[in-house]
Formats: C-alpha cells, structure tokens, sequence
C-alpha cells in the first residue's frame, strides 16, 4: 500500500536543518516547497479520480466489492481534509508574516 504522506520529503533533501543540511531549497535538490506542494494535491486529485471511477463502477454492477470501494473513499476523503488542513496552515503563516512590521 502507498501513502502519499510518507512520499513528502519534510527538509529538502531528506536532511533535517539539525543533521547539518541546511534550510531552505539548494539547487542540487531539485524540488523546493512549489514542488512538494503540487506533487501532494496532485496525489489527492489522484486518490479522488481512483475513489470516483471505482464508485462509478460499482453503480453501474461492473464491480462487487463494496469494502474496497469504501476504502478508496475514505481514503480520498481523509488526504483531502489533510491537504485542507495544510492550505489553512499556509495561509495563517502567510497572514502572520504580513501582520509583522519590519
């Protein structure tokens, strides 16, 4: 089974600031924060298109196994409302950086 939070790199690079590898993007990395962000939503788009053709399918009697189908659904659900979770953290970081005066 794949989870598509355990595929999200936490520091760029795989190393923790602590561990000596820095903060923030280096150019060897290849990917930064856009990219990671973009590669989640477009696995939860991915979760939603498998979860609705599967339901599709089961309505229209091509499929029998309801468990699988709930699962997927559930699943689509869950890393939807986490993605949610995540944009409302980045736009309370952003608000907060704009309240600070320089």
């Amino acid at each position: 089974m794949n989870h598509f939070i355990s595929n999200i790199p936490v520091f760029p690079g795989g190393q923790s600031p602590v561990s000596g590898g820095g903060i923030g993007p280096r150019e060897s990395d290849g990917g930064g924060f856009k990219e990671t962000l973009t590669n989640a939503i477009s696995q939860v788009e991915d979760m939603h298109s498998s979860a609705e053709s599967q339901m599709t399918e089961l309505l229209k009697g091509d499929r029998s196994d309801v468990q699988n189908v709930m699962i997927a659904v559930e699943k689509a659900d869950i890393a939807f409302q986490l993605m949610m979770q995540v944009r409302n953290k980045i736009v309370n970081a952003y608000q907060e950086i704009s309240r600070m005066q320089f």
